[in-house]
């Protein structure tokens, strides 16, 4: 695995980010940043032979740097939600879908709000993601849910579970990759413009 992604994980890690937070900053799923975090550190009793998990780094700088890219790729992800009706709420997931979700609500004409997922929740028993309550309602609405990348699926599949328990009907998840390679979830379609495979 790239060095330089092990060395950016284990200086988020001390810069007091969650395993989740750096998973997302880096575009990896949870156990691979969880591994990263361990190839940083300097232990001696640490087993460094492990051997990775199999994913994918994704580095999406060159669009995310550059607002006029953003709202390009947004309009096509617009487009791609509309296959399944006019959206109430588009629901961007922290911290990578939101700015996706606000260029998406402005060209749709849609409210927006936010999904705190749980891998950025303290773990509770019972622990599941919430919706800020400082944006629009998901209750008795159509919503569509916007994130950047899909690793394992996990967190789109508890968002749409949340809004299910809220009384909102999610129509749609759209993202910009999908490396899981996934077409529904809880019986929502899933919509990416990139999907990442793996031969072999």
């Amino acid at each position: 695995m790239n060095e330089k992604l092990i060395k950016k994980a284990y200086e988020l890690r001390n810069r007091g980010f969650t395993t989740g937070e750096i998973a997302d900053e880096l575009n990896v799923s949870k156990d691979t940043a969880r591994w990263l975090i361990l190839q940083g550190k300097d232990n001696n009793n640490q087993d460094k032979s492990e051997k990775a998990p199999i994913d994918f780094a994704i580095n999406w700088n060159s669009l995310g740097g550059s607002s006029i890219r953003m709202k390009y790729v947004s309009a096509a992800m617009a487009d791609m939600a509309l296959k399944y009706g006019e959206p109430d709420v588009i629901v961007g997931i922290t911290v990578s879908g939101i700015p996706f979700a606000t260029m998406m609500a402005e060209i749709l004409g849609a409210d927006i709000s936010v999904f705190h997922p749980i891998k950025h929740r303290k773990m509770e028993e019972d622990a599941k993601g919430a919706i800020s309550s400082n944006f629009a309602s998901v209750e008795g609405r159509k919503v569509v849910i916007v994130d950047d990348v899909i690793t394992s699926g996990r967190t789109i599949s508890d968002a749409a579970r949340v809004f299910k328990d809220l009384g909102a009907v999610p129509i749609a998840v759209v993202v910009l990759i999908d490396k899981a390679g996934i077409s529904e979830v809880e019986n929502v379609p899933v919509e990416s413009l990139i999907k990442v495979s793996r031969l072999g």
